[in-house]
This record gives structure tokens, C-alpha cells and sequence, in this order.
């Protein structure tokens, strides 16, 4: 490298220059540097040493290099910050300019503005608290600031006198109480992280001990042969209910399973509103009809009960007598064609097994960042939960597809009831009552897909979090009087409804999001380092474990569930407490993932020649049906609830600088963008 002849070059009036040439190498991102001449300012370049020698000194020249060099890496990571926060302030405006919040009426499918305005959704005081803290905040950390900054005048005096009065108050009255329910939620965070790590253990048994459930007699290869092998009469149930997207690729996945003709039954459930989606499926299954596959079409006149409506009604047909099991996939599901000999067989010489569950595989876990969390989120569900309590108890929740139930077992507890909006953990639950087991097949997958967009993941997650609370409140007194073990009662009360249903969306929403930011403005009242940071760490770290390929994603996995637990606790109480929205049902919008090619290898063969997914030709019955309603458009949504708490925790980081408190302002730092990307609907599918 040529000799530096900038302000550094010489000495003043004009010296040569005198110096050590040095090699800069540019390639290591650590900068190194390498000597290759001598010749020092004012001979110190060379000092003795032991032994005669003389080392090489270090020049000044070299070590501004050094600086100016790590500076400029410096500059690049700043100008990479900078321009990440353009791109989000950007979309945030975007977002903003909309307009569309998660409250507003667009949420009501209506066709004219006075109809969206008389479908407004009020405003919920779960927000209104929310926003309370928010206010708060602001107010407490702008007295803090104020209290900091040690003016001088008549305004310095007076917030000098309020912050001394607020010191104690807060530290007769509001440290107390926080700091009572801080040690609370810190115990029960202990209790269920404790599960949590019992679970994982069990897995680990399970897979050094290489335990693999198998049947007694399974099913042979000809399945053109009944009397060859173990093949009861099974009946396969497709609910669906407006599935435009993804009926086709579920129709011809259960009609290519591979099991005698003669002994399956497939129904179609379709409840659909829309009568082009009607006629579509009935078209589908008449071409299926046509070659050769036994399936029938049933559309209901009264759509009650949504999913256990439909399957009850299903139920009662006279023909389900002579059927012995029953499978059930969602339209979303594509079962491989060997489902039914995996799963089946099982119930040969097993008389009290009612249920054989199989876990589910993503054809689109890699979508999006929103679909790779989900996707951590149901392997540990699958790999560690559901597998756990099937191979040591014999339960689990039924996911409510890709399994099959023995009929008399339905019958038995009591059929499929519309009081709750998760039949399946409903049936499970008085099933297990019964005396009935259950098992689950790890190594039997059977496809569906994600949701992509957030609001089709919250609208889920609000489901399926309300509806365990209200068949809590409904299956209890049965539980306490039934005739089971005390530790089966124990297990259901304790670990599978307070626990893993109640506990958690609890301790998570109000530790992280509430007391954590609110001790910043009470000091009395702290939360250890491991609280915030070690122990949550752990648990992602085992929740992430049955997904090893996502492990570069275990930090926005325990940002992203913390910022879910919002939902999830608005979920829980709505159910616990009856409120307007716990029965809810919205269908999770499919987008039909499956390829072209999968639709045309299940085909039979005179369909081949036709596009998977192409439109089947419509016929004259179309146009005697009413027209449909105009289907409103879908947007990206602003949810308030999530903006607000990301403004309480980003307020409370601030306060956090103040008291120089470096995890917890990480934390806070962190959680608060999370709820920011959340709130803006920054995560998952763009839809607008």
C-alpha cells in the first residue's frame, strides 16, 4: 500500500516521511495487519529484548488504521440499521395510511358502507386497559425524565415534589401488590416450565429406548383381497365448509387410499353458503363417482353447530351401522395412501382403544417467517406433547383430523355435541372419561397446511384458546364424579386444563407484557435477570429441539409467542368468563398449497387430462342458484392491541436506560419491535 501523504504524513515544515509501511489485508472482516519494512519515528520502532534481539513496536500510524478501519465496519452496520428502519417506517405509514384496525367494520363481510357502520365492532376493555398502562407509562417516565434532569424554576420544583411523593407511594402501596403478583407468575412460570422440561425427558425416553407403538396385526399389501388381511369397514369423513381453495386435492388424496373399495365409504360433509362452491364439490365428487370410488355428496338445510353440527348430522345416516371406524380429515388434509393400514390395524385384539391419531406434516412451513414460528410451534405439540401422553398415558386432545375413531367409542361418549368451539377436545375428554385409550403414531404423517396470514393465525389461535375454557367450565362436575383413577382426574384438572390451558396464556401475558414493563417505573418490585432472560431462553431452546433445522429462529420464536399470548389471554378469559366472543368460528383461510402435479398424480385416469387446477366446467343448475354475495376485499389489518402494548414495552425500555438495567432493556427493546411487526401485520402473508 502506497505511503499515507494526507494530515498525518509528515512533521511539520515539510519532513519526508518517516515511518513503518504496513499491508492492510482487506479480505479478513477482522482486520489485520502485517509489517514488512522498519525504519521507526525517532528509533523507537526497534527496542531491545532478551537475548540481543529487537521487537517491533507498535506506531501510531498503525493503530489509527486499526481505529479508522473499525470504525468504517462500525458505519456499515449503522447505515444497515438505518436503512432497516426507513424500510419499517415506511411500511409502518403504510400500514397507518390504511387505516384498517382489527376493530374496525371491515372485520363484518358487508356490502355497503351504512351496513359496515351498523356492524362496527366496539371497543373491548381488555384494550382499554391496555391502553391504560400505555397512558401511564408515558406519564411516569416523562416525570422521571423531567426528576433527571435537575432544572431549575418553578416547573423543576413542582416535578421535584411530585416524583418525591411518587417514590412514596409507590413504595408503600403499588411495590407490594406488584411485587406479590410478580413472585406469583414467577412460580407458576417455574411450575409450567417444570412440565415442559418432564415432557421433554419423556421424548428422550421414548426415542433412547426406541419406543414405537406397532400393531397386534397389520394390514397386508392386497388390499384387493379382503379376506387376506385385517380390513374392517371404514367410513372417511371430509368436513368442510367454503372451500374453494383446497377441495379438490382433498377429495382425490382420500379417494387413492389404498384400502379395499368394497369396505370404504367416503362422505363429503360440504356446509358451504356459496352455491358455486356447492356445485363445484358436487361436481367433484360425481367425476370421482364415475370412476369407480364410493363417495356421496351431503350438504345440510340447517347449518347449526359449525364442525359438530355437520359431523353429528353425518352420523346419523342409517348406513353408518355398518361401519366399524371412522376417519376424519379436515379439507386441508392429504392423507398418504397408506393411512388407513398404519392406523387401522391397531384397533385389531384392542378392545378399549377408541382413537389413533396421527401427527401432521406442513407442505408450507417454509413459506413465510409466520408459518417457520408455527411450524416450531406444532413439531413440539406433536414430537413432544401428544406423543408423550399417549405412550405414558394413554390421552391426549384429539386434534380433531387425521385420526381415526372406533364408532362405538363416539357412541359410547355421548356423540359429537355443539356446545363448545372445539368439539374435538370435547369428544376426547368424555371418551377418556369412558375408560376409552387412545394412541399416537408419530411416524404416520399426513399433510395440510399452515395459515400464511396473521389474521387467519390469530382468528385460529382465539379458538382454539377460548374453547378449552369453556369445556372446562362444562366437563368439570363430570370429571369430579366420574369413576376414573383420582391421578387420571388429577391429570386432567391439573396439567391438561389449569396448567397447559389456563396458566400459561396467563403467566405469559401478564409477566412479560404488564409486570415486567411496569416494574421499570416501580424499582421496588424486580424480576431477576433469569427470569427475563435464562429460564425462557431454555424453554425455547427445548421447544425448538424436535425442529433442529429451525434453530436460527429461536429468538423471534420466544419474541413472537410472547407476543401471541395477548391473543391467547384475551382468548382464555373471553371463554373462562362467556363473553361475546367466545363462541366465534371463523374458517382459517386455506390457499391450496398442494402443486399441480401432486392433483394430477391422484387423479384417476380419465381426469388426468385435465388441469389440476383448472375450474371443472359449470352446468346449467348454476344459474338457477341465487347469486352470491360480493366477497369484500382483504387487506393487511392494524391490530391495537399489539401496537399498544409495543408502545408500552418500547416506553418502558426507556425507563429501563435510566436505571442502566442492560437485560432488561434488550428485553423490552426486542419484545417491543415484535409487538410493533405484529401490530402492523408485518409478519406473514402480505395480502394488500
Amino acid at each position: 500500500m502506497a505511503p499515507w501523504s494526507g494530515l498525518w504524513a509528515g512533521r511539520a515544515g515539510g519532513d519526508a516521511y518517516r515511518g513503518t509501511p504496513v499491508v492492510v489485508k482487506m479480505e479478513n472482516p477482522n482486520w489485520s495487519i502485517s509489517e514488512i519494512d522498519g525504519g521507526g519515528d525517532d528509533g523507537e520502532d526497534f527496542l531491545p529484548a532478551a537475548g540481543g534481539r529487537r521487537r517491533r513496536g507498535k506506531n501510531a500510524k498503525q493503530i489509527t488504521w486499526v481505529l479508522l478501519l473499525k470504525a468504517h465496519r462500525a458505519a456499515g452496520c449503522l447505515a444497515w440499521l438505518a436503512s432497516a428502519a426507513v424500510a419499517l417506517g415506511c411500511a409502518a405509514r403504510r400500514r397507518v395510511t390504511a387505516g384498517r384496525t382489527d376493530s374496525d367494520a371491515t372485520e363484518v363481510e358487508c356490502e355497503g358502507e351504512e351496513e359496515a357502520a351498523a356492524h362496527a365492532v366496539p371497543r373491548s376493555r381488555f384494550y382499554a386497559f391496555i391502553k391504560a398502562c400505555l397512558l401511564m407509562s408515558v406519564f411516569l417516565l416523562a416525570a422521571e425524565v423531567a426528576a433527571y434532569s435537575n432544572g431549575r424554576g418553578a416547573l423543576a420544583v413542582f416535578f421535584g415534589s411530585f416524583y418525591a411523593s411518587w417514590v412514596r407511594v409507590r413504595a408503600a402501596y403499588l411495590a407490594p401488590p406488584l411485587q406479590f403478583l410478580a413472585d406469583t407468575c414467577v412460580v407458576l412460570f417455574l411450575v409450567q416450565s417444570a412440565d415442559r422440561l418432564v415432557q421433554s425427558v419423556g421424548c428422550f425416553y421414548i426415542l433412547l429406548k426406541r419406543i414405537k407403538l406397532k400393531p397386534v396385526s397389520p394390514a397386508l399389501p392386497d388390499a384387493e383381497d379382503p379376506d387376506a388381511g385385517y380390513y374392517p369397514m371404514v367410513l372417511v369423513q371430509i368436513p368442510m365448509c367454503n372451500e374453494k381453495e383446497v377441495y379438490q386435492q382433498s377429495i382425490a388424496a382420500v379417494c387413492n387410499l389404498d384400502w379395499p373399495r368394497s369396505n370404504i365409504l367416503v362422505q363429503v360433509l360440504d356446509d358451504s353458503d356459496d352455491p358455486i362452491t356447492q356445485v363445484l364439490i358436487k361436481q367433484e365428487v360425481e367425476k370421482w363417482r364415475q370412476n369407480g370410488a364410493r363417495i356421496v355428496y351431503r350438504h345440510r338445510v340447517l347449518r347449526e353447530g359449525y364442525k359438530a353440527g355437520n359431523l353429528k348430522s353425518a352420523m346419523s345416516c342409517s348406513y353408518v351401522k355398518d361401519y366399524e371406524y371412522v376417519a376424519i380429515f379436515d379439507a386441508d388434509f392429504q392423507p398418504y395412501p397408506d393411512f388407513l393400514k398404519r392406523t387401522v390395524p391397531h384397533f385389531k385384539d384392542n378392545e378399549e382403544l377408541g382413537l389413533v391419531q396421527a401427527r401432521w406434516s406442513f407442505v408450507n412451513k417454509d413459506e413465510n417467517l409466520l408459518t417457520r414460528l408455527q411450524y416450531i410451534n406444532l413439531c413440539f405439540h406433536f414430537e413432544v406433547e401428544q406423543q408423550v401422553n399417549g405412550v405414558f398415558i394413554n390421552f391426549f386432545g384429539f386434534n380433531g383430523t387425521a385420526g381415526v375413531w372406533r364408532i362405538k367409542a363416539l357412541e359410547d361418549s355421548g356423540g359429537w355435541m355443539e356446545r363448545t368451539t372445539v368439539e374435538d377436545m370435547d369428544i376426547a375428554v368424555r371418551a377418556h372419561l369412558k375408560g376409552w385409550k387412545f394412541v399416537f403414531l408419530n411416524d404416520v404423517e399426513c399433510q395440510c397446511e399452515l395459515p400464511e396470514s396473521y389474521e387467519a393465525y390469530r382468528k385460529q389461535q382465539h379458538r382454539w384458546h377460548s374453547g378449552p375454557m369453556q369445556l372446562f367450565r362444562l366437563c368439570l362436575p363430570d370429571i369430579i364424579r366420574c369413576k376414573i383413577a383420582f391421578w387420571k382426574k388429577a391429570n386432567l384438572i391439573l396439567l391438561f386444563f389449569l396448567l397447559r390451558k389456563l396458566i400459561l396464556p396467563f403467566y405469559s401475558f401478564t409477566l412479560f407484557c404488564i409486570i415486567l414493563p411496569m416494574t421499570m417505573f416501580v424499582p421496588e418490585a424486580e424480576l431477576p435477570n433469569w427470569v427475563v432472560c435464562y429460564i425462557p431462553a431454555l424453554m425455547s431452546f427445548l421447544n425448538i429441539v424436535p425442529a433442529p433445522k429451525s434453530f436460527p429462529f429461536i429468538i423471534p420464536y420466544l419474541l413472537f409467542e410472547n407476543t401471541m399470548s395477548v391473543t391467547k389471554f384475551n382468548a382464555m378469559i373471553s371463554g373462562l368468563f362467556q363473553l361475546g366472543s367466545a363462541y366465534e368460528w371463523v374458517v382459517t383461510k386455506k390457499s391450496g398449497r398442494s402443486s399441480e402435479g401432486d392433483l394430477i398424480a391422484l387423479a384417476p385416469k380419465g381426469l388426468k387430462q385435465q388441469k389440476a387446477d383448472s375450474v371443472p366446467v359449470i352446468d346449467a343448475t348454476i344459474k338457477e342458484q341465487p347469486k352470491p354475495k360480493k366477497e369484500s376485499k382483504k387487506y393487511n389489518r392494524i391490530y391495537k392491541k399489539e401496537l399498544a402494548l409495543s408502545l408500552l414495552l418500547l416506553t418502558a425500555a426507556a425507563r429501563s436506560l435510566l436505571s442502566k438495567q442492560g437485560t432488561h432493556f434488550y428485553f423490552l427493546l426486542f419484545q417491543g419491535i415484535s409487538f410493533l411487526l405484529v401490530g402492523l401485520d408485518l409478519i406473514g402473508e402480505d395480502v394488500k
